[in-house]
């Protein structure tokens, strides 16, 4: 098993939110500052590497038919513990990701990496794909959430960087989500096709 190409495919080649364009709902929800973006990222590492794990386990009891509300339901529970351990320990990261926390059940990267790596191969490929690409979703949403809070408020991590900055909110906003998503997604396919030459 090639590790190297596992973990290059899931922050690079094959990132789920600049390449596969999945999980972009709480992508540009969450991306409205870096706080927010560190622990969705983490929490979406947690529960993609706890799930490949798990999954690739009882791959071979998993009965075909009922896989997909298995997969659903072992995701679930690793969702359940990052929302109580959010709850508990974190309140107020745990209040403004809101119903994002919850969401993750149902996003599609760790539903697809499930399907088509974890059932399929053995438990350590399976953690390392799992974490590559929740990584991978992680860079992307800091990168966003980096401009999106710099250029939107002037400020990073809550303290002003750019004194006399004047912000232009409409990057705090959905749209400006959108345009620079576009422009991280513009940069990573000119640095590959770059590469390529």
């Amino acid at each position: 098993m090639n590790y190297k190409k596992i973990i290059k495919d899931g922050i690079v080649n094959n990132n789920p939110v600049l390449v596969q364009l999945i999980g972009l709902c709480s992508v540009l929800a969450v991306s409205i500052n870096i706080q927010n973006a560190i622990a969705m990222g983490l929490a979406v590492i947690f529960v993609t590497t706890l799930s490949n794990l798990t999954i690739s386990l009882i791959r071979k009891v998993v009965p075909s038919k009922i896989r997909i509300p298995i997969y659903i339901v072992v995701i679930a529970t690793f969702v359940t513990l990052v929302d109580m351990f959010l709850n508990a320990y974190v309140p107020a990261v745990y209040a403004s990701l809101g119903l994002f926390i919850p969401l993750i059940v149902v996003n599609c990267l760790i539903l697809a990496r499930a399907e088509s790596f974890a059932s399929k191969n053995t438990i350590f490929p399976s953690i390392v794909d799992g974490f590559s690409n929740g990584f991978g979703y992680l860079v992307a949403i800091v990168i966003l959430a980096f401009f999106r809070e710099l250029i939107g408020s002037g400020k990073l991590l809550g303290y002003t960087v750019l004194p006399g900055f004047n912000p232009m909110k409409l990057f705090a906003m959905p749209p400006g989500a959108f345009i620079i998503l576009g422009l991280m997604i513009f940069a990573l396919n000119a640095f590959k096709q770059r590469k390529e030459a």
